[in-house]
């Protein structure tokens, strides 16, 4: 059952700026009382403190900005499970052969490396953008394509010149494939610059020795 909002307005109220103010002068005024100083009004004394520390609290400070890398890592796992389930629902369709669910548990490889590294897509969009489109446009769109057609005919029916329906699907996943692993490779290339980065940082702070690269 969803919360409600009245609920969750006190539960925010709880956590505010100005309760935690009020809550913290009320207990002065609560000590003061068990020290003998608020006399029999003490728990209008304590109503009271509370109240300025409320007012005077400074009002909370409104973020509507989500952070750029946990929005990212989210999106990468998100990713990663849609991948799983589209490769779990291509094995059950049983019209593919061995050879395009090969070449597809090997996408499924890359692409599961990259989003494993969603610090790096944080500071590349494009990419990201890339690997998404792969897993939830253009992959099971040509999965898709390529399954509606009866086996025997995607298996053997070539027009002229043209490739046969298999070869064409083929033909399309080593085009992704290609396309994941220069993403790939911009994230190698990127632990690696880090990884020289970080031997110059030691070469300057220890002096020059076997770590240069």
């Amino acid at each position: 059952m969803a919360t409600s909002d009245p609920v969750r307005r006190v539960v925010a109220y709880l956590g505010s700026t100005k309760n935690i103010a009020g809550c913290a002068l009320a207990l002065l005024g609560l000590g003061a009382h068990f020290l003998g100083l608020a006399g029999s009004l003490w728990p209008v004394v304590v109503a009271g403190l509370y109240g300025v520390g409320a007012l005077l609290a400074p009002p909370e400070r409104v973020r509507l900005t989500v952070s750029v890398s946990a929005e990212t890592e989210a999106e990468a796992r998100r990713l990663a499970a849609d991948l799983d389930a589209l490769l779990a629902r291509a094995a059950r369709v049983h019209r593919f052969p061995a050879d395009v669910l090969e070449r597809l548990e090997a996408l499924g490889e890359v692409l599961r490396g990259v989003l494993a590294r969603a610090e790096v897509l944080t500071s590349s969009p494009d990419h990201l953008h890339i690997v998404s489109q792969t897993i939830r446009d253009y992959l099971p769109a040509s999965l898709e394509a390529y399954a509606n057609l009866p086996r025997t005919y995607a298996l053997t029916r070539r027009e002229a010149a043209r490739r046969s329906a298999h070869e064409e699907l083929l033909a399309q996943l080593d085009l992704l494939d290609g396309k994941i692993r220069e993403v790939e490779e911009a994230v190698h290339r990127g632990d690696e610059q880090a990884l020289r980065d970080q031997g110059r940082f030691l070469r300057d702070r220890f002096g020059r020795s076997s770590l240069d690269l």
